[in-house]
């Protein structure tokens, strides 16, 4: 037996006794303000969208094949033309360096140092520019939420397309905000407003404090300085006139791949192919929008079979695992999104929280295969999972 040996550095320190994704929650928790934390803990209505999606991932079975060699997994996977080191990407959220101000600076370097994609919110909180200039070698993605002015969107795509993003993801499942409960509890509002109890829920986070109040003021980087809740916001700028049309004027505009966000059904997935997307994402947005929402792994099956092997396809959702992308990809996803699980890194220890998560998806993904009899990514298929609990037979 012996001691742990013993570090003065208190990031490291608290890092170190996360085992799971579930453990970097609980340490954000202790670590961030309640409107902060609430934010990205929450969703909408009464929350059943995000924690069925959660649940389905629970629910999945594994089946393991044995006695084969599987000294070396191999999981590797191409996206657009780009290889990615692991079939997951770190998904565009917003509000992000009111987690941590390092915000999307960390996520975008620590996805570009391990080799995978990133992508960066409208609704971001440093710019298309600052991004591609803090990871120039990174697969950054913009996701693009379209505006009334159709001229302020151009504008911001264009930008986009010169800081050197090759993919645009347009979200077009937020016609309108959801009812996200706990911001209206929390009052959350841009910039944050301070109270007395916002004030003494901070204070003894003097961590986060001193990290909010010496940095940069917040704001989303790529749209005009707005004072207000954020559901206001999006009610005011976005769009619910948004349909299949605007596809087309995208399609004609953007000159990269587009990739449709937000796809909640097998009909509206083969309807955006035809408008001239390169890819959907199946997303119910993390549960945040419309509550009781399909859960986007359970529908992934049937879109995989309706649209065939070669259209590229995304999902996220309740993804806190690697075992989770494991599943995904083996129910016919090309790639995982994680948002929640990357952004409890963020608040537990910043950049370093980052690489945390991206160190425990690594080692997940590659014990689960290894234990499944898996050697890469290409050889997880349907047969491999049973979605919906129970053992079945193999």
């Amino acid at each position: 037996m012996h001691f742990r040996r013993p570090t003065l550095d208190v990031t490291e320190r608290r890092l170190a006794t996360a085992a799971d994704v579930w453990d970097l929650r609980r340490i954000a928790k202790r670590r961030t303000p309640t409107p902060a934390f609430d934010y990205v803990d929450g969703a909408a209505e009464e929350e059943i969208s995000i924690a069925r999606a959660c649940a389905a991932y629970r629910d999945v079975v594994l089946h393991p094949r044995v006695l084969r060699d599987v000294t070396d997994v191999d999981l590797g996977t191409e996206i657009f033309g780009r290889h990615w080191t692991m079939p997951f990407m770190i998904a565009p959220t917003g509000f992000t360096r009111f987690m941590h101000s390092e915000g999307e600076y960390a996520g975008s370097a620590a996805a570009a140092d391990r080799g995978i994609g990133f992508g960066l919110s409208t609704m971001g909180t440093a710019s298309v520019e600052d991004v591609a200039r803090n990871a120039p070698d990174g697969d950054n993605w913009f996701q693009l939420y379209l505006w009334k002015d159709r001229d302020a969107s151009m504008a911001l795509i264009h930008r986009a397309w010169d800081a050197g993003y090759r993919t645009l993801m347009v979200t077009v499942d937020t016609a309108v905000a959801g009812a996200r409960l706990r911001d209206v509890r929390n009052g959350m509002s841009i910039p944050p407003q301070l109270t007395l109890k916002t004030v003494v829920d901070a204070a003894y986070r003097p961590a986060w404090w001193f990290n909010f109040l010496t940095r940069e003021q917040l704001s989303f980087a790529s749209l005009s300085r707005h004072s207000g809740p954020v559901a206001e916001l999006i009610n005011t700028m976005f769009d619910p006139t948004l349909t299949f049309d605007d596809l087309d004027w995208l399609r004609k505009e953007w000159p990269g791949n587009l990739v449709c966000k937000g796809l909640q059904s097998v009909e509206d997935t083969q309807r955006v192919l035809e408008h001239g997307v390169d890819g959907v994402i199946l997303s119910n947005h993390g549960g945040r929008q419309l509550d009781r929402a399909p859960v986007p792994l359970h529908l992934l099956p049937a879109v995989r079979e309706a649209v065939g092997p070669d259209v590229t396809i995304g999902v996220d959702t309740g993804i806190m695992d690697g075992a989770d992308v494991i599943a995904a990809v083996s129910q016919g996803a090309d790639f995982c999104l994680i948002g929640r699980a990357y952004l409890y890194g963020l608040m537990a220890g910043g950049r370093r929280g980052v690489d945390k998560v991206l160190d425990l998806f690594e080692e997940s993904m590659t014990r689960t295969m290894q234990l499944m009899g898996v050697h890469s990514v290409g050889e997880l298929t349907p047969e491999a999972v049973t979605l919906g609990g129970g053992g079945g037979v193999r």
